[in-house]
């Protein structure tokens, strides 16, 4: 919830770009940060430190102010928030309830969610850390359009996604933010940390439309397997955990993965990739 609240601070003083990627984080030195942010005359940068384990505000005309994270309510940490960006001379409203998750709470109004455990937010971010290392190598790989490396607070994912440059065919029923998210084919990969229907930590992948026989293609390593309810490829963090070489484990399923997508999609490889 705490990165809801900051990630529709950035989305509220920004202009939308293309599939939502004014609204992600980014995987910082020490920990996710929002990057500069326009405010007036300013900008400003908001971080969520995840050593020394603070909120940390700075803006381009010296001033700073912090929040510390500790166990605390959602609205205890909305309001400090909101103060602390005061200090510093910045107003920002945003639409207070959180999204993509069931019964969403106002977060001025939670204080039913007040955990926060420092060892292990800090195991998350170092996952996030050589998760990052692996996708920006990943990424760097294709020259057609692709997104940055992000963190989406909604789906609370680190993922990276190419596009074949083809506009999709319109998904029913999609509300305005699906239909942004998928306008055009897209192969995209990440990693949870294990929420939703899965409950497991996991890499992904998925392309979307998936082509015909998605299911059925090999892809490495073999602990990789295709879930039909969810449509997309999963590598569970657990068996990362236990291979001789994590990167080269994971550069192996998102090089595979896409490939398989890509050649079932029939993109144009030769034009996308280096």
């Amino acid at each position: 919830m705490w990165t809801q609240i900051v990630g529709k601070i950035r989305m509220e003083q920004t202009p939308l770009v293309n599939h939502w990627w004014n609204v992600p984080l980014y995987v910082s030195a020490r920990g996710l940060t929002t990057t500069a942010i326009p405010y007036r005359e300013i900008f400003f940068e908001m971080e969520f430190d995840f050593l020394d384990h603070r909120l940390e505000i700075r803006c381009s005309h010296g001033a700073m102010s912090s929040v510390a994270l500790e166990p605390k309510s959602v609205a205890t940490f909305y309001r400090e928030t909101m103060d602390a960006l005061r200090q510093v001379g910045i107003e920002v409203h945003i639409w207070r309830m959180p999204v993509e998750l069931p019964d969403p709470i106002p977060f001025d109004e939670d204080e039913q969610h007040a955990s926060y455990d420092p060892e292990y937010v800090n195991r998350f971010w170092q996952v996030l850390r050589s998760s990052d290392r692996v996708m920006q190598e990943f990424r760097s790989r294709f020259i057609g359009k692709s997104s940055p490396v992000h963190f989406f607070w909604g789906s609370f994912d680190l993922a990276v996604t190419r596009f074949s440059g083809r506009p999709a065919p319109p998904r029913p029923d999609a509300d305005v933010i699906t239909r942004e998210a998928y306008s055009h084919e897209v192969i995209s990969h990440g990693w949870w940390p294990g929420q939703g229907p899965l409950g497991k930590a996991a890499f992904y992948s998925y392309t979307a439309p998936a082509p015909e026989g998605l299911a059925q293609a090999r892809v490495n390593p073999e602990q990789a397997y295709y879930n039909a309810d969810m449509g997309l490829f999963l590598l569970l963090y657990d068996d990362m955990r236990s291979v001789a070489d994590p990167e080269g484990t994971l550069m192996d399923f998102l090089q595979s993965t896409y490939e398989a997508g890509a050649n079932l999609a029939k993109w144009d490889r030769a034009a996308l990739e280096r």
